[in-house]
């Protein structure tokens, strides 16, 4: 077992144990206050694109966020249920977004250029999310920065700011980080 397969493990095990109470909070909130289920699973696309589902917090009710979504999507906490797909070995902390088979054709990564991305497995937190997405070829741009620059110092470091994120949310962060004001 190398290394980042460690680091996924642990870190993943001391998150669900330290989050179990907010985790059971907000599970009470979305099923007892919300009145729908806790949880969103969707289809997405991982290492050697193999497909897996994925766990989310439910945030979204007809395509609107609840109340109680509105937070979870701004702090990004609604992605704490995927450190279960870390266990899994679907996911890792850190590493590309995890995509859906639409995403993939809507943005047309799915040729041999961008081979490279499905080399590594996809993470809750990585640089193109904590830079936000805002365009494809700037994620493009992290993604491969990341693989080609991997480590577990810097995993540390988007783990650090992704758990910011989760404190001051993410534009706040975003503007600290790249320091430029006009980010969303």
């Amino acid at each position: 077992m190398d290394m980042k397969r460690l680091f996924d493990i642990f870190f993943s095990l001391a998150a669900l144990t330290v989050f179990t109470l907010p985790m059971c909070v907000i599970a009470f909130l979305l099923r007892v206050v919300e009145h729908h289920p806790v949880f969103y699973r969707q289809e997405r696309v991982g290492k050697n694109k193999k497909t897996f589902s994925i766990l989310k917090f439910r945030t979204l009710e007809n395509g609107v966020p609840t109340p109680v979504g509105k937070y979870l999507r701004m702090t990004g906490i609604d992605e704490w249920a995927q450190f279960f797909n870390v266990l899994k070995n679907d996911m890792s902390i850190v590493g590309p977004r995890a995509l859906t088979p639409s995403d993939i054709e809507r943005l047309k990564w799915n040729d041999e250029f961008h081979l490279v991305r499905w080399q590594l497995k996809p993470g809750i937190s990585g640089l193109a999310q904590l830079y936000g997405g805002q365009h494809r070829k700037t994620s493009w741009f992290w993604d491969r920065y990341y693989s080609a620059h991997q480590s577990l110092a810097m995993d540390f470091c988007i783990v650090t700011a992704s758990f910011a994120v989760n404190i001051f949310g993410k534009i706040r962060v975003r503007r600290m980080i790249f320091k430029n004001h006009k980010l969303k």
